[in-house]
């Protein structure tokens, strides 16, 4: 059987514990004490997870709609979320290091465990996106599993309820009928305070407040939308926080925008405070400094240029100049929803050097080169059959556990070269490793050697790029989760049924909360009447 048909001839779902329609108690309610207070959380309707428990849909949606696991979802999350802040995550970690050798350089055996649980990358991994998903999920089938029953249930309540539902209220009293006229002055006061009233065959069923049932409710919607929002942050073009270092004098592709936009660093200024100068007001944050000097401003005056055409492959992108502005701190450069803030900067990164092929007996120089450390040539051509060859470039070089030259990274700040030269008189060539202040020959009877002859740096400054199109529906989420609040604080459902039973009236009265003020709204309803005003039942439970 499907559905249960109550004496009264209304027709209920299977599950339900009292009548839709009367009050009267199924089946389901079997086992209570006949005056025990009836379960109004859902006004006994059934729900499906109390019913169906047969097929492997029905196993899931009990699974998510149980409170418990909701809870347990979000805690879990919340214990992520807040091992996640342990350390740093791999956005924030400087750009120079890799995530691996970041994490167990500076937190040794705890970092490389939480490097390699992925907690380095914790809000984009798949199982805190799955965790998320699975509240959000939990959400919406904990709400269908109350909502629907609900609102039919409250929909489908009759006014005249049966005799055992009125006395199993926590609110109830009967007394004899004195006086027939009493009716009239009840119902305009239940009118006066805002009491939608009903009336069948001299029953009365007044009720206010209804919509504050769906409160609860209107916070899971609101919060299923700011989940949503939070998830469509990861979907590519939707959320965009990435980190652009570009040199002094170099042009770059903003990432992000698929090789739409690109930036040119003209310049980069740094202003400090100096103490001989400035008002005294800094004198003290100067000395503090060690140095003489208080950073004032630094800025990059940068070019906006969008690329003309389609991309091709391998070819240089013809570039239209869109704006110039100069990029502070708290002014940033927007445009198309786009957002770069100057964040951080480097000074003085090494960008060239120069080398002087030299024979070491004499010091007689037979030609320079100049190494670009960031786009370095394999072959250099001095004439007279000079020339030199970059075997191998460390542009961050250290040594390893093995005791072998390695690099760190692939910027160069500081840079190793192992030198081949060629001459006249040694076709088959010398090998030297040159670092700086440093030079390692395998044969110390080379006849010739590199000899460093200068140095050219560049500034650095990095800009964050920014671009959020989810920050709406978050918006909107908490807008609505609000509203929930709000609307399930400070308002309640409260009814209030009145019965004639024979010779005698009964009165009964409940609300989802605040049953002090619906004993008074009663003494006020039911003062100057005959009738008895209700008790409270729970405390004789």
């Amino acid at each position: 059987m499907r559905e249960v048909k109550c004496e009264c001839g209304h027709v209920n779902p299977i599950g339900t514990v009292i009548c839709e329609s009367c009050g009267r108690a199924t089946n389901h309610d079997e086992g209570k004490k006949p005056n025990q207070l009836i379960d109004m959380r859902y006004d006994g309707s059934a729900r499906r997870s109390q019913t169906y428990n047969k097929t492997i849909i029905d196993k899931i949606w009990n699974f998510f709609s149980s409170v418990k696991v909701g809870v347990w979802l979000i805690v879990i999350t919340l214990i992520a979320s807040a091992l996640g802040t342990i350390y740093p995550q791999e956005m924030y970690i400087p750009p120079t290091v890799t995530a691996s050798e970041f994490y167990k350089d500076e937190y040794g055996i705890f970092g490389q465990i939480y490097y390699a649980l992925g907690f380095h990358n914790l809000y984009g991994s798949w199982w805190y996106l799955i965790l998320v998903a699975s509240i959000g999920i939990s959400l919406v089938i904990c709400s269908l599993d109350r909502v629907i029953p609900l609102y039919r249930a409250l929909k489908k309540q009759g006014v005249t309820r049966h005799e055992s539902f009125m006395k199993r209220q926590r609110l109830y009293s009967s007394s004899p009928i004195n006086n027939e006229n009493e009716y009239e002055q009840i119902k305009k006061k239940l009118k006066s305070r805002r009491y939608t009233v009903r009336e069948d065959n001299g029953n009365i069923l007044a009720e206010k407040g209804r919509f504050s049932r769906w409160g609860p409710y209107v916070n899971h919607i609101g919060l299923i939308i700011f989940l949503i929002g939070a998830m469509l942050r990861f979907i590519p073009g939707m959320y965009i926080d990435e980190v652009l270092w570009v040199r002094e004098g170099e042009t770059a592709g903003i990432p992000g925008t698929d090789g739409k936009y690109f930036l040119k660093n003209e310049k980069f200024i740094m202003e400090v405070y100096e103490k001989d100068k400035e008002n005294e007001v800094f004198s003290d944050a100067i000395d503090r400094q060690g140095d003489g000097s208080v950073i004032k401003n630094f800025q990059a005056n940068v070019v906006l240029y969008e690329r003309k055409g389609e991309i091709i492959p391998g070819a240089e992108p013809e570039l239209k100049e869109i704006k110039r502005k100069e990029v502070r701190v708290n002014e940033p450069l927007k445009h198309d929803g786009y957002a770069l803030y100057q964040t951080s900067y480097k000074l003085n990164e090494l960008n060239k050097m120069r080398f002087n092929l030299v024979e070491k007996q004499s010091d007689k120089s037979f030609g320079e080169i100049t190494v670009d450390l960031l786009n370095p040539k394999k072959k250099y051509d001095l004439g007279n059959g000079y020339r030199v060859e970059i075997a191998s470039y460390l542009p961050n070089f250290y040594f390893n556990d093995d005791g072998e030259p390695a690099t760190k990274t692939r910027v160069p700040d500081n840079p190793a070269f192992v030198f081949k030269m060629i001459t006249p008189d040694k076709p088959e060539g010398e090998s030297s490793f040159v670092g700086i202040r440093q030079t390692i020959e395998p044969n110390e009877d080379n006849k010739y050697k590199m000899k460093f002859a200068g140095v050219e740096t560049k500034n650095l400054t990095a800009l964050t790029v920014r671009k959020d199109m989810t920050l709406w529906v978050i918006g909107i989420g908490g807008a609505i989760f609000m509203i929930g609040v709000i609307q399930g604080m400070y308002w309640n459902h409260r009814r209030i049924w009145i019965k004639r039973n024979g010779d005698e009236i009964l009165v009964a009265g409940h609300t989802n909360k605040n049953w002090y003020g619906l004993s008074n709204e009663l003494k006020y309803v039911l003062d100057d009447t005959s009738i008895n005003i209700p008790a409270d039942q729970k405390d004789k439970e």
